[in-house]
């Protein structure tokens, strides 16, 4: 199993596992909350088929990487990011994320600059900030993220649960979308995460990434469902989109937050049509 180290507790070291398959430009896909790169399967597996190097990893905290209890917070998680690209010497990569992944990629194109980046898809993005202030009126109460907060330190488990009925507007989508069986694989996905960093992510989506945005002078693309019910589309993609100077909205009517899973179709034809002309992009 391969690991990159991006720094310490105590004597440990905290290692991201990662995979790392095929060849050609790179795609790196960064995982929502609070699950890992396996949930990345129905959009990886084409990737590989159409001839790009595909890479997964574990944010800290997830998966099969380490679980330190510091470290939750988006300067560090785009730090981990640059220690992987780094590491693997990445270069004219693109960078897909989803829900909490989305980020990732914002800060770190936001704090390191795109040399190594060709483009980036944002699937159900975070950005631009969720925190209702007197700046940012169309965010959310503060009440509501310590309410998530205490729910996960009572019960994560039933909290989970109400999490993966939100990712998949379950009670529209079974048997359909999505079965019972790919529930209980997400949920039992989540569950294998630290508890301290499914607490403490709660605190990282009150980002403020508006600073970022002027910064990222790569191509993106934005697609999200506008039946959104974890990240509501009117209070993220569709504000998120007119931020950014070269930005492709794409909204997936009725579609939840958990795109890469239940519209794996329109999700690919989208990034295909995005990162098909990448070849020929900067040098």
């Amino acid at each position: 199993m391969p690991f990159v180290t991006v720094g310490t507790e105590n004597s440990a070291p905290i290692d991201l596992y990662y995979e790392d398959h095929g060849s050609g430009q790179p795609v790196v896909l960064i995982h929502g909350f609070p699950f890992n790169g396996a949930t990345w399967e129905k959009v990886s597996i084409p990737l590989l088929n159409a001839g790009y190097r595909t890479i997964t990893y574990d944010r800290r905290g997830f998966g099969s990487s380490a679980q330190p209890v510091m470290g939750y917070d988006y300067d560090t998680f785009a730090s981990d990011l640059d220690v992987l690209m780094t590491e693997l010497d990445l270069r004219n990569a693109i960078l897909i994320g989803h829900s909490m992944g989305t980020g990732e990629i914002t800060r770190y194109l936001g704090t390191y600059g795109s040399n190594r980046v060709d483009r980036a898809v944002l699937l159900a993005p975070l950005a631009p900030f969720l925190l209702k202030t007197a700046d940012n009126p169309e965010g959310v109460d503060k009440g509501l993220f310590d309410g998530f907060q205490q729910a996960i330190i009572d019960d994560r488990f039933a909290y989970l649960t109400q999490f993966c009925q939100s990712f998949f507007n379950f009670d529209e989508n079974k048997g359909k979308r999505v079965s019972d069986d790919a529930f209980r694989g997400h949920w039992e996905i989540g569950a294998r995460a630290s508890a301290k960093g499914t607490h403490d992510c709660v605190d990282a989506w009150q980002t403020d990434f508006r600073n970022d945005l002027p910064r990222i002078d790569v191509p993106v693309l934005i697609v999200q469902g506008d039946k959104d019910a974890v990240l509501p589309h009117p209070a993220t993609g569709q504000r998120l989109a007119p931020m950014l100077p070269n930005a492709k909205l794409i909204a997936l009517k009725g579609a939840p937050h958990g795109i890469p899973w239940t519209h794996p179709e329109e999700v690919n034809q989208a990034i295909m049509e995005f990162i098909g002309v990448s070849r020929m992009a900067r040098a």
